[in-house]
C-alpha cells in the first residue's frame, strides 16, 4: 500500500467517525461517545495528514508543524480548563473566527502559489487555472466574513461592546451591494486575477462580516453563534477544494450543513425568517421599550418562597442564563432532588435559546446530575404551566417575556416563550430590575401572581434549601 492510498483509507475512517460524531451528539445519553468518535477522527486525520506531508516537505518544514501543534495544543488544552461553561459561547465564537481566517491565508497561498507566478506556475494544468481563481476568491470570501463576524459575536458575548444592533442607514443596501461587489469582482478575477482585485474582495468581505452581525441584536446571539458555526464549516470546505483535500471537504461539508440546519430549528423556535440570519438583518424591528411604565413589582424572602415550593403540588423550573453565570445548576438540582423528597412534581422546561448558545442549559444540568427525563423543551411543557403550582425563573429574561406575544412593537415580538406567566405563582430570580440581553423590559415581573427573589441566584438558592 502506498503513502496515498493509506492516507486515503484514513480520511475514509475519519470521515466516518465525525458522521458518528454528529449522530452521537444528537443526544444527551449518547453526547459523550460522539465527543469520543469526533476527537478520534481528527487524531486520525493529523496523522494521515502529516504522514503524507513527510513525503514531500523538509525536514524544517516537519518541525514547523511539530512546533505550531504544540504550541496549539497546549493553548487548546489550557483554555478548555480555565474556560468555565458560562465563557463557552465566547470561546466558539473565537474559535469559528480561526477558522475562517485559516480560510483567507489558504485562498491567499493559493493565489501566490498559481496565479501569481502565471505561466510559470506548475501547481496545476493550464485549463484549470480559472477554477483555481473562482475557489480562491469563493474561499477567501466565505472565510474573511466568518472571521470578522465571528470577532463581532466574540466581542457581544463577553461584553466587550454592546450588544444593541447597529443600525446603519440603508444596511440592507450596503449587504447587498457588498454581495454584488464580491460576485463581480470574484468574475473579474477569474479573468484576469491580480493582486489588486483580491485585496479588494478580502476587504469587502471583512467589512460584510463586521456589518452582518453587528447589525444583529444581542438576544438573537445564539442564532448568530450556530449561523457562524455553518459559515465556518463552508469555509473549511472552500480550504478544501483549494488544498486538494477530500477530507476537509467532507467535514467542511458536515460543519456547514448540520450548522446551517440547526440555524434553522432555532429561527423556528424564535420566529425569525431564516434567510434574514444570512443578511443579518433580523433583530432590528421595533423599539426597546425598556422604559415602559408596568407599575410596581412584589418582593418576597427566600423563606417565604421556600413555604410556596413546600405546599406546591407542582414546579416548573425555567433556568437563563444568569443561572449559568450565578453557578447555581448545583443547588439547583439539590433543591430539585429535596422537593422530590416532600412530594412535589419537579420539571424543567428549556427555551431552545435559553442561555447564549444551543444546548448551553441542557449541558449544564446534566453537568449537575439533573435527570434528562425531567428537562424538558419548550413545546413539550409549554400547555403545562396553566397546571402549575409554582414557576421558578431563575436567570432567565427574554425567554419567558409575554412582550413577546402581546406586544407587536416589541424587538423580540413573534418570538415564542414559555408561558410560566399561566402559573399560579411565578417566583422570579435576579439580581436587578434590568432589561435582559436584548434590552426589552419584561412585564411579566408586574404581573399579580408574579414575586421578585432579589440577589445572586445560587445564594437564594441555597437559603431556600436551608429554609427547606
Amino acid at each position: 500500500m502506498t503513502a496515498t492510498s493509506a492516507a486515503a483509507a484514513a480520511y475514509i475512517v475519519a470521515a466516518l467517525l465525525f458522521v458518528l460524531a454528529l449522530a452521537g451528539l444528537s443526544k444527551h445519553e449518547t453526547a459523550k461517545a460522539g465527543n469520543t468518535f469526533g476527537i478520534a477522527g481528527m487524531a486520525v486525520a493529523l496523522a494521515a495528514t502529516i504522514g503524507l506531508a513527510t513525503r514531500s516537505i523538509s525536514a524544517a518544514a516537519i518541525g514547523a508543524i511539530a512546533v505550531a501543534m504544540v504550541i496549539g495544543a497546549t493553548i487548546g488544552l489550557w483554555r478548555a480548563r480555565r474556560v468555565p461553561m458560562t465563557g463557552m459561547p465566547e470561546l466558539i465564537a473565537m474559535l469559528h473566527s480561526f477558522v475562517g481566517l485559516a480560510a483567507v491565508l489558504v485562498g491567499w497561498n493559493g493565489y501566490l502559489s498559481v496565479e501569481r507566478k502565471g505561466a510559470t506556475q506548475d501547481e496545476i494544468a493550464s485549463n484549470l487555472v480559472g477554477i483555481h481563481s473562482a475557489e480562491v476568491g469563493i474561499g477567501v470570501f466565505i472565510g474573511a466574513v466568518t472571521f470578522t463576524g465571528s470577532i463581532v459575536a466574540f466581542l457581544k458575548l463577553s461584553a466587550r461592546i454592546k450588544s444593541n444592533p447597529l443600525m446603519l442607514p440603508g444596511r440592507n443596501a450596503l449587504n447587498l451591494g457588498a454581495l454584488v461587489a464580491f460576485a463581480a469582482l470574484t468574475v473579474v478575477f477569474v479573468i484576469t486575477p491580480n493582486l489588486g482585485l483580491l485585496v479588494a474582495l478580502t476587504a469587502i468581505a471583512l467589512a460584510l462580516g463586521w456589518h452582518l452581525v453587528a447589525s444583529i441584536g444581542g438576544g438573537d446571539m445564539p442564532v448568530v453563534v450556530s449561523m457562524l458555526n455553518s459559515y465556518s464549516g463552508w469555509a473549511a470546505a472552500a480550504s478544501g477544494f483549494l488544498l486538494g483535500n477530500d477530507l476537509l471537504i467532507v467535514t467542511g461539508a458536515l460543519v456547514g450543513s448540520s450548522g446551517a440546519y440547526l440555524s434553522y430549528i432555532m429561527c423556528k423556535a424564535m420566529n425569525r425568517s431564516f434567510l434574514s440570519v444570512i443578511a443579518g438583518g433580523f433583530g432590528n424591528e421595533g423599539s426597546v421599550a425598556a422604559d415602559t411604565d408596568y407599575g410596581t413589582h412584589t418582593e418576597v424572602t427566600a423563606q417565604d418562597a421556600a413555604e410556596l415550593l413546600r405546599t406546591a403540588k407542582s414546579v416548573i423550573i425555567t433556568p437563563g442564563y444568569g443561572m449559568a453565570v450565578a453557578h447555581a445548576q448545583y443547588p439547583v438540582a439539590e433543591l430539585t432532588r429535596r422537593l422530590g423528597e416532600l412530594g412535589v412534581d419537579v420539571r424543567f422546561g428549556i427555551h431552545p435559546v435559553a442561555g447564549r448558545l444551543p444546548g448551553h442549559m441542557n449541558v449544564l444540568l446534566a453537568e449537575a446530575k439533573v435527570p434528562y427525563d425531567v428537562v424538558l423543551e419548550m413545546d413539550e411543557i409549554n400547555d403545562d404551566f396553566p397546571d402549575t403550582t409554582v414557576v421558578l425563573v431563575i436567570g432567565a429574561n427574554d425567554t419567558v417575556n409575554p412582550a413577546a406575544l402581546e406586544d407587536p412593537g416589541s424587538p423580540i415580538a413573534g418570538m415564542p416563550v414559555l408561558h410560566v406567566w399561566e402559573a399560579e405563582h411565578v417566583v422570579v430570580f435576579k439580581r436587578s430590575m434590568s432589561t435582559g440581553y436584548a434590552g426589552v423590559q419584561n412585564p411579566l415581573f408586574f404581573r399579580d401572581n408574579t414575586q421578585m427573589l432579589f440577589g445572586d441566584a445560587r445564594e437564594r438558592v441555597e437559603d431556600i434549601l436551608k429554609a427547606l
